[in-house]
């Protein structure tokens, strides 16, 4: 071998390298929800045994089954899907309507529209509880009722910021030209163009709308009760004893998790395609 060159490693090596990085990825990824499932699986003695279990035990539907009975899980799922599903649909249908417009229509007070939308961003959410809460339940009479988890959250700043800046890149202007040439009007481009070009972004913000209100403790723990419970809250009355049952709480979150791995192969695809469309553009 020549003074001063390198051995450069073949691609077979490269690759398996990867793979073998990508391997050790998913094990430590998987392996929380892995150690859920084998916790919920045994009872309480499980979580403080030395060396830990690491094969799930026999008990897994009992757990499930008390869980269910106990924790309310039956309703508090019914609750979460009806909660994160109808926000979900406003926020993606709103976010891009309102995207479009600051992204692509021409109108005075735009920026500063813009402005003041995405100025609400820097808002923390707990400096409004106290007035949301007066409002929901003392104007509305919404006290433990989902509608005063649903309706303060149809609308997301983040969401019109999102779509906005998808839509600014990912619709040709001469697009919405030829629409107007061929007589369509604003909603119809919307219809007809906007929303075929939209949806890998609007899954992407479906998926992050869906996993944020599904995992929503603060807001729900204030506004419901233990008997209109969603599913987070229901976890956490599980938790509210003073000796916790671990096996019971982890069943819980087992539960709770199988919606969202749901939702992620529903929309998958549409993210898949939106990250190689990205690509491809770049």
């Amino acid at each position: 071998m020549a003074l001063g060159t390198t051995r450069r490693r073949s691609p077979d090596q490269a690759r398996w390298g990867t793979y073998a990085i990508l391997f050790a990825i998913i094990i430590v990824s998987i392996f929380p929800l892995y150690w859920s499932v084998v916790v919920s699986s045994r009872d309480q003695s499980a979580i403080g045994r030395y060396p830990p279990p690491l094969v799930p035990g026999g008990s897994l539907w009992d757990n499930l089954e008390k869980a269910f009975e106990q924790g309310n899980f039956g309703l508090a799922l019914t609750n979460s899907v009806i909660v994160a599903g109808t926000i979900t649909i406003a926020v993606v249908f709103t976010s891009t309507l309102a995207g479009f417009a600051f992204a692509k229509l021409t109108f005075r007070g735009r920026g500063g529209l813009f402005a003041a939308v995405v100025g609400t961003m820097l808002v923390p959410t707990q400096l409004a509880i106290i007035p949301l809460y007066i409002m929901v339940t003392q104007w509305f009479g919404w006290s433990n009722d989902l509608r005063g988890v649903i309706v303060p959250a149809l609308v997301s700043a983040f969401g019109v910021f999102f779509m906005r800046q998808y839509l600014y890149s990912a619709m040709p202007t001469e697009l919405l030209e030829a629409g107007r040439v061929d007589g369509a009007s604003t909603l119809r481009i919307y219809w007809s163009v906007v929303l075929p070009i939209a949806r890998p972004g609007a899954a992407v913000l479906g998926l992050l709308t869906f996993i944020t209100y599904w995992n929503d403790l603060f807001w729900p723990l204030i506004l419901l009760n233990t008997q209109n419970p969603t599913v987070q809250v229901a976890i956490a009355n599980t938790r509210s004893g003073i000796e916790v049952d671990y096996s019971l709480v982890l069943a819980g979150t087992v539960i709770a998790t199988f919606p969202m791995l749901i939702v992620f192969l529903v929309l998958g695809r549409q993210i898949i395609g939106g990250i190689m469309q990205g690509a491809v553009k770049g």
